[in-house]
């Protein structure tokens, strides 16, 4: 055994020709690994704060939730890796379009079957390119660096615009997201006695 643990070791040290797919093997390991440690305390505090079924449904939904977080993770770590290595190989080196035209096949195979994760993982990727993508704006020099903080007009047109959609365009809002500015805007306007004034909402 341990010779054998060993040579493991000295093939990892030294990969060669093999560091490519050793590469792709352990990107598939980090994704499967990262899917479980961000989903399941997600969904577990969602499930503990929201749902209201029994504990074995509950359990049912927090495992499916992390194991599909895991798996798609896991997958598109995978193709993606594969995708660039192979298109590198073809061109004899690396170029920029390798990880963009990669990553969009593995966007569109793997994180395009809709599913609640998915959608979770898609927006929470979009907030984070709007971002970055403005930032990137202002360092090749598209727009010029502003001259003041830009956070706070950055949340000011966030939190104006979701709240003017709740209040006269609500059906457009994802449902989680509705629902929850429904419970902080709408059912504060409405209580009967001090039971469901401060204890209970409802």
């Amino acid at each position: 055994m341990a010779t054998a643990i060993a040579s493991v070791n000295a093939l990892l040290a030294t990969p060669g020709r093999l560091s490519q797919l050793l590469a792709v093997i352990k990107g598939f390991r980090n994704g499967a690994v990262y899917g479980v440690k961000v989903r399941f305390p997600h969904a577990l505090v969602m499930t503990l704060l929201f749902k209201m079924e029994g504990k074995n449904e509950c359990l049912q939904d927090i495992l499916q939730a992390t194991f599909t977080h895991s798996k798609n993770l896991a997958l598109f770590v995978t193709l993606y890796k594969s995708l660039t290595s192979i298109l590198a190989s073809l061109e004899s080196k690396s170029q920029q379009y390798h990880s963009l035209l990669s990553a969009f096949i593995g966007g569109y195979l793997i994180f395009g079957t809709y599913n609640k994760v998915n959608e979770q993982i898609n927006l929470y990727l979009l907030s984070r390119i709007i971002y970055a993508l403005i930032r990137l704006a202002v360092k090749r020099g598209y727009i010029s660096q502003p001259r003041g903080p830009v956070f706070p007009w950055f949340a000011a047109g966030v939190w104006g615009v979701v709240l003017w959609l709740f209040e006269h365009e609500a059906d457009t809002l994802q449902p989680s997201l509705k629902s929850s500015m429904t419970y902080l805007y709408h059912d504060s306007n409405f209580w009967s006695s001090l039971r469901n004034f401060l204890i209970h909402n409802k």
